[in-house]
C-alpha cells in the first residue's frame, strides 16, 4: 500500500515526510509506527542492527519501555531522490527519574511506495536536570505552535 509523500522528495514532500515520521513516532505506539517501513527494512539505531518489522516492533517496544515521557522532533537536513536526511532532537527520563535529552542524525531510503527500506540512526545522549526540559507538551503530536529544533536553539 503506498506510503505518501512519495520519491523522489522535494522539499515540501521530504518535510511533509519527517513530520509524518515524527507524529507516529509521538504516538509511542508501535503498531503505529511500523507500517511506515517495507517488511524487510533494515535499520541501525546506534550499535543495534535489525531487520524486518517483527523486529522493529519489538525494539520500539522495549525503547519505549526504557524511555519514559518520550518527546521527539524531527527536521528536514537533506534529500535527494529517494533519500532523505534528518535531524532531531527527543527527550525522556529513566524508570529513576532522570532526564535527556538524546540527539542524533538519520539517513532515509525510500521504495517507490514510499516505505523505507533503510535506517541509519546516529544518537548521542545528554543528562539535563527537569526543569531544562523544552519539550513539554502531552502526549502525542507535537502542537503545530511549538518551536522546532532551530527556534529553540538545539
Amino acid at each position: 500500500m503506498p506510503r505518501p509523500p512519495l520519491p523522489p522528495f522535494t522539499a515540501e514532500t521530504a518535510a511533509q515526510k519527517i513530520r509524518a515520521a515524527e507524529d507516529a513516532w509521538n504516538t509511542r505506539d508501535p503498531e503505529v509506527v511500523a507500517p511506515a517501513y517495507t517488511t524487510d527494512s533494515r535499520w541501525r539505531n546506534r550499535s543495534t542492527f535489525i531487520t524486518g518489522v517483527a523486529e522493529i516492533k519489538d525494539f520500539l517496544t522495549k525503547k519505549w519501555h526504557h524511555e519514559k515521557e518520550y518527546r521527539l522532533i524531527k527536521e528536514l537536513w537533506a534529500f535527494n531522490g529517494n533519500r532523505i536526511a534528518a535531524r532531531f532532537a527527543y527527550e525522556w527520563h529513566n524508570d529513576a527519574g532522570l532526564w535527556f535529552r538524546s540527539y542524533g542524525n538519520e539517513n532515509w531510503e525510500f521504495d517507490a511506495d514510499g516505505l523505507m527500506t533503510t535506517r541509519h540512526a546516529s544518537i548521542n545522549d545528554l543528562p539535563i536536570p527537569e526543569k531544562d526540559r523544552k519539550f513539554r507538551w502531552p502526549q502525542g503530536r507535537r502542537p503545530i505552535d511549538h518551536p522546532g529544533l532551530g527556534d529553540l536553539g538545539l
